[in-house]
């Protein structure tokens, strides 16, 4: 890399890594904690990059974003934060922020995309458009902070203001519709019509047309498009095969694999590449579960608002609640503390409150498309396709077969190792690889191998 970066936080640590790993790959660095030092250097006409936290004890670098890009336009600005909601994303995205990455962040992915913005044309870009939706008029549907839902944050920022259709999957109940609405509602499109589409839509021939006559120039949601027959499939393809010039934007979501359908010759393919332009796969709540108490506590605050009596989990309570497999996700997880709240009385839900009500639901993981293999191959493809994603129009970085063999190498071998209690000759055993090797992979992987007595 070869550049001047300008860095500003008030954490001494991330300003002393930022500074060694900039200068290691080569570049000049100028770090501060001061948000009125940053802007001084910014409006000297030093720096060639900024990276910036957002919260600062004299400023907030999302308000500064459009101060820097009228001083110095199409100077290319990093934020990085610990407020980590979707809404942190969009300002981010709507101020013209370069990238966004919360924290704690990775050092390579940051240095990476410090190299990308050294590397990337100087842009010009106008003001953010007037009357855009700030956190205080907004009531977030999605509510996150596990590092899956900070990747769904960036890729809703992203894509919020292209024209490319968006693909939504997920399981039932993850909030794939509430992502849609999110992408339209922030989107520059968000004083137009969202219209949500079903098959009943579709039917007869002036069908299409009336779906496309309600959006205008603004958004259709094609509801569950796994679930729709061939000829409904049909009519679609028609249909986005005649947008015009003010077409609305086109997104669908789907808890079938279509991959899967498209094999099987249920899902037509001409319509599954019109509609995949991006693909948003919302993590289930199983995928995410340090985000469960944050998740309760919101919708018991949802409760109090609509004038139920104030409650909280007790530690026992929580750790029932965390410990579900949530079939049913978010949705289930929402109907629950509801009704916790409307059947129980005032102070503490006791663990018992929560068994009496979790006891009448199922609590295991709903079984779609084929076997375990085939769910576990959905999962991986769905990882790779957002890694692609990130990278936008830019190819990732050389070495991507090994990267994502060490992502699956890892977790198998230390699942395996306390599976086997630590014993290394039974673990070789049981992934079938000589004691060798697995040593081998132990030590180029940094595995802990902690050794115990009870063996499964």
């Amino acid at each position: 890399m070869d550049g001047t970066v300008l860095v500003a936080d008030d954490d001494r640590t991330i300003r002393t890594v930022l500074t060694q790993a900039l200068t290691r790959a080569g570049c000049k660095v100028h770090a501060t904690a001061s948000m009125v030092t940053l802007m001084r250097w910014v409006d000297e006409g030093k720096g060639d990059l900024v990276i910036s936290d957002v919260v600062m004890p004299d400023g907030n670098g999302l308000e500064a974003l459009p101060k820097i890009s009228s001083a110095r336009p199409g100077l290319p600005v990093i934020v990085i934060s610990a407020q980590n909601t979707i809404m942190t994303a969009i300002q981010a995205a709507e101020a013209d922020a370069f990238d966004y990455l919360p924290k704690p962040f990775d050092l390579p992915d940051l240095m990476k995309r410090a190299a990308r913005a050294l590397d990337a044309p100087r842009r010009t870009s106008p003001p953010p458009e007037p009357g855009a939706p700030s956190a205080a008029q907004s009531d977030l549907p999605l509510v996150g902070r596990t590092p899956a839902m900070q990747e769904l944050y960036r890729l809703v920022a992203r894509v919020m203001n292209t024209d490319l259709p968006v693909l939504i999957t997920g399981e039932s109940g993850t909030g794939k519709s509430l992502t849609a609405r999110a992408v339209h509602d922030f989107s520059d499109r968000r004083t137009q019509p969202f219209v949500v589409a079903t098959a009943a839509d579709f039917e007869g021939a002036d069908g299409p047309s009336a779906v496309l006559s309600r959006a205008r120039g603004g958004t259709i949601l094609l509801d569950e498009v796994g679930d729709l027959d061939e000829i409904v499939q049909l009519r679609i393809v028609r249909m986005l095969d005649a947008l015009g010039d003010t077409a609305p934007r086109i997104m669908a979501t789907s808890q079938t694999d279509l991959t899967q359908a498209l094999e099987q010759g249920r899902f037509r393919q001409d319509l599954f590449y019109r509609l995949s332009g991006v693909t948003l796969a919302v993590p289930s709540l199983r995928e995410r579960v340090e985000d469960i108490p944050l998740l309760a506590e919101h919708f018991l605050a949802r409760a109090e608002a609509a004038g139920n009596a104030r409650r909280g989990f007790s530690d026992d309570a929580m750790t029932l609640i965390r410990r579900y497999s949530w079939p049913g996700n978010v949705r289930q997880l929402e109907n629950t503390v509801r009704r916790l709240t409307l059947t129980g009385g005032e102070g503490e839900i006791t663990r018992d409150e929560a068994e009496a009500v979790l006891g009448n639901q199922p609590a295991m993981e709903p079984l779609r498309g084929g076997g375990d293999g085939d769910r576990l191959q959905a999962a991986i493809a769905r990882h790779i396709r957002r890694y692609f994603d990130l990278h936008g129009n830019v190819l990732p970085p050389p070495g991507l077969y090994q990267r994502m063999l060490r992502e699956l190498e890892t977790p198998l071998i230390e699942i395996a190792l306390d599976a086997t209690a630590g014993n290394q000759a039974k673990c070789a055993d049981l992934l079938g690889i000589n004691r060798n090797t697995l040593r081998k992979k132990i030590t180029d992987l940094d595995i802990h191998v902690t050794r115990r007595r009870k063996l499964m």
